[in-house]
């Protein structure tokens, strides 16, 4: 075992590595920078290469250190990652954005007092994240998930305070927002590979002038300016498939007020053929594309708002198409989708009724023909629908934005091609379309809905079993109408494209975590206390994180035991004797009896104390075992430096280190 020590007066970084005679080699140093002053530093795999690696708190220079490691004990230069006006005290590390790559955090002196820095897996790290919270001088940190939620927290002694301040980790899901000019009133988006690039582009279709946007995507979430297409009158959907059967995908759109679809054929880089109208019933008001008759040519279904039906138009897998066959539906349809509800293999039909507030299921033969409708109710005016296995049974289920009680519908599906009766959740403002994905990579379906009144988007995400967390919200622009899901910068998330009316714009929100903290709550101790130092562990054996904490001014530690919920229960003192002033402390199980123990260094006593554990978060109310120093300690460490299977205890003064070997 090595040590490695901040080296706050000569600013450098010391290594001292340990040798097979149980004692450590000269120091080697490697340079901070001038007047860097490093106050603290944490040890961790920083690039992925099985190399222990360091990062450094230069308290001097406001910034932050990072060596990497070579795995002999030597080291690269010192990178560094500026905090602006700020003076690192504490750093630690950890994977805080669950992307399995470390990230570093560090606590400040300073407004901004808390920094969080991405790491992107190869030693490097974004810039950082700032956070204040009602300290100006947090002096200690420490890492672990407070509240179960498989996200790391963080908590900090702010000394100016005297209080113990918790940040609990979580995921923005959306914080970054793309905008891209497309036509007059963008009233629908859809995506597709239109360039065979691999790379993801978008289609909009343009209310108000008549046209489709094309935006080509580079792959990194950006997109090129649009392309646009004439169309019919009041294009007002739109969908994406290959109808020719050309590897090439085309679009067909739904054009509102001239009772026809067009068909655009695409040349497979990116253009598309004028368009070649068939005729629907009056006001088409959405379009969706399948194989109903089995014959491997994709078919288009149209929404007829105006006559209550439904066109089905049989492809000829040469990008045409047979006259349209009607079916009823409920009053106003506006809304289609396509699934095998009866798992059958044969496509069927689902429609939101917006005049009647039902949705519409027709069943498919698997010859193009359907049966009649079934009806099942839903919200107030539902607009939109979309489907997906909600409750991993295998059998399709259906959800349903319904814009006049702002919410949506989740209908559970039934392996007949029924379905349950809706069980409804809060949305936005006005809610009118709704989609499906994956957006916490936990392989149950999410739900994500354009809210036009509230410019913005709701996540529910789906607890697999058909149920849905109350929604999370992010800003679109504004008179959001269509979403759309796909990833667009091919990191494996899935990101939003939202097409919002009123700007005459799509917006692209990417699927990022940035690992972000937000401030819970804080705990103060004794007054008088003068926190120093403390640290986290499970001492009463029940899974959950406590804390223990080193209170200078009132001569003792205090236990704080943990219920899960970021939340702790009352302290329990345990005394380290008259003018003590505990300082340090380190966690380990001292007398090998399975439960852990506190080594506790006393600055102004010069003396080291331990407290034994009893596993139940009870501890010997004295300390049971003491060693003298002619220093005042700082800090303590432990561990099996002599691989005896023993523990020893490392302490440090200024200038000074000791150690205490458990011959117990």
């Amino acid at each position: 075992m090595d040590l490695a020590i901040a080296n706050y007066g000569t600013n450098n970084v010391g290594i001292l590595l340990g040798t097979s005679n149980n004692t450590f080699a000269n120091q080697i140093t490697f340079s901070t920078g001038p007047n860097s002053h490093p106050y603290s530093l944490a040890v961790g795999h920083l690039n992925d290469d099985t190399m222990l690696d360091v990062a450094v708190a230069n308290y001097g220079n406001n910034n932050v250190g990072v060596f990497l490691g070579y795995g002999n004990g030597n080291f690269m230069s010192q990178t560094t990652y500026s905090l602006s006006g700020a003076s690192p005290y504490s750093i630690g590390i950890g994977d805080f954005n669950n992307d399995n790559r470390m990230d570093l955090v560090v606590t400040n002196n300073g407004t901004n007092n808390t920094a969080l820095f991405v790491g992107y897996g190869n030693g490097t790290f974004a810039s950082p994240q700032m956070y204040s919270t009602e300290s100006s001088s947090s002096i200690s940190i420490v890492i672990g998930d407070l509240n179960r939620d498989n996200r790391l927290d963080i908590a900090a002694i702010n000394s100016d305070t005297n209080i113990i301040g918790i940040m609990l980790g979580y995921d923005e899901f959306f914080p970054i927002q793309r905008t891209y000019s497309t036509g007059l009133y963008s009233y629908f988006v859809a995506v597709g590979d239109f360039n065979k690039d691999t790379q993801l582009d978008i289609v909009v279709a343009n209310q108000l002038d008549n046209t489709v946007s094309v935006l080509l995507g580079y792959g990194n979430g950006s997109f090129a300016h649009q392309v646009t297409y004439s169309t019919g009158s009041s294009p007002q959907s739109l969908a994406v498939g290959d109808f020719n059967n050309d590897t090439r995908l085309d679009i067909v759109v739904a054009n509102d007020l001239n009772e026809a679809i067009s068909v655009f054929l695409g040349y497979g880089d990116g253009s598309f053929a004028k368009q070649t109208t068939y005729s629907t019933g009056p006001y088409p008001g959405s379009v969706a594309v399948g194989d109903f008759n089995n014959d491997t040519h994709l078919d288009i279904v149209v929404a007829n708002f105006g006559d209550n039906t439904v066109s089905v138009l049989l492809g000829y897998g040469n990008g045409s198409f047979a006259n349209q066959t009607t079916y009823s539906t409920g009053s106003e349809p506006y809304s289609v989708a396509v699934g095998d509800f009866n798992n059958d293999t044969h496509l069927d039909i689902v429609v939101a009724n917006f005049g009647d507030n039902t949705i519409s299921v027709l069943l498919g033969y698997g010859n193009g023909s359907f049966t009649n409708q079934t009806k099942y109710s839903t919200g107030s005016g539902p607009q939109s629908v979309a489907v997906g296995d909600f409750n991993n049974d295998t059998h399709l289920d259906i959800v349903v934005a319904n814009p006049k009680d702002n919410t949506i519908s989740v209908l559970l599906g039934y392996s007949d091609g029924s379905f349950a009766n809706q069980t409804k959740y809060s949305t936005g403002n006005w809610p009118t379309s709704v989609a499906v994905g994956d957006f916490n990579h936990d392989t149950q379906l999410d739900i994500v809905v354009a809210n036009f009144g509230g410019n913005n988007v709701s996540i529910l995400l789906g607890y697999g079993n058909g149920s849905f967390a109350n929604q999370m919200t992010y800003s679109t622009g504004s008179g959001p109408l269509s979403v759309a899901v796909a990833d667009f910068n091919n990191d494996t998330r899935q990101d939003i494209v939202v097409a919002n009316i009123n700007d005459n714009n799509i917006s692209v929100l990417l699927r990022y975590d940035r690992g972000a903290l937000k401030e819970k709550i804080t705990f103060a101790s004794a007054n008088g206390s003068h926190l120093r130092s403390f640290a986290v562990f499970d001492f009463n054996n029940d899974s959950l994180l406590d804390i223990t904490v080193a209170n200078y001014g009132t001569d003792n530690i205090g236990i704080l035991l943990g219920h899960g919920t970021a939340t702790f229960g009352n302290q329990t003192v345990l005394l380290t004797g008259l003018n003590s002033h505990p300082y340090s402390m380190a966690i380990h199980d001292f007398n090998n009896d399975g439960q852990v123990d506190i080594a506790v260094t006393n600055y102004g006593t010069k003396k080291l104390v331990t407290f034994l554990g009893s596993g139940n978060g009870t501890f010997e109310n004295q300390a049971s075992y003491g060693v003298d120093f002619d220093f005042a300690p700082l800090v303590v460490g432990a561990g099996s430096f002599n691989k005896d299977g023993r523990s020893e205890i490392l302490v440090y003064g200024y200038y000074v280190i000791k150690f205490v070997v458990n011959l117990s």
